[in-house]
């Protein structure tokens, strides 16, 4: 499981400002600007948004391996099971790759939309979705029957639609 990385100058600062705020005190003016400048920096400085790119990769190559062996007369199930846990175990992680902090109003240099942070009740219905068809797709792999995989193949990939045309920036 990846964790967010920040200093940890950033966390006491941090620490220190919300135990202050709890206590119906406030940090002085150069403490909190301090906390935030860091902060803001902070998207650039963690690894969250490589760790996020790279799980969604996976996802892709897995789904690409999937279909690829579905066009093929006879396809190799072991195949299609081992990249159907890729993509389960690489789905449930999403929701924890988008902490506060990591949009584009933020600064990252990321595909995502703000309307991740904006919806967060939608991008959580979207990423359910995801997590179901990525479970749909691991139990047909495991039934190694081609109809049951293709079915869930056109399932998992309107769920990925549905997010990146939701949630992705639109590619040129």
């Amino acid at each position: 499981m990846a964790l967010t990385r920040i200093s940890a100058t950033s966390f006491a600062a941090l620490a220190m400002t919300l135990s202050l705020a709890a206590c119906g005190e406030t940090a002085d003016d150069t403490a909190v600007a301090d906390t935030e400048t860091e902060m803001a920096a902070a998207p650039a400085d963690m690894d969250i948004l490589k760790v996020r790119h790279d799980n969604f990769e996976g996802i892709g190559d897995a789904f690409k391996v999937i279909r690829g062996e579905l066009e093929k007369g006879s396809p190799d199930f072991d195949a299609i099971q081992a990249n159907a846990r890729i993509i389960a175990d690489n789905a449930v992680l999403i929701p924890e790759h988008f902490p506060e902090c990591t949009g584009p109003a933020d600064g990252a240099d990321t595909e995502a939309l703000d309307t991740i942070w904006e919806k967060p009740e939608e991008f959580s219905a979207a990423t359910e979705r995801m997590l179901g068809a990525s479970r749909t797709m691991l139990a047909a792999a495991d039934s190694r029957d081609a109809a049951t995989v293709q079915a869930a193949v056109k399932e998992l990939g309107g769920a990925c639609k549905n997010c990146h045309d939701q949630f992705r920036e639109k590619e040129d």
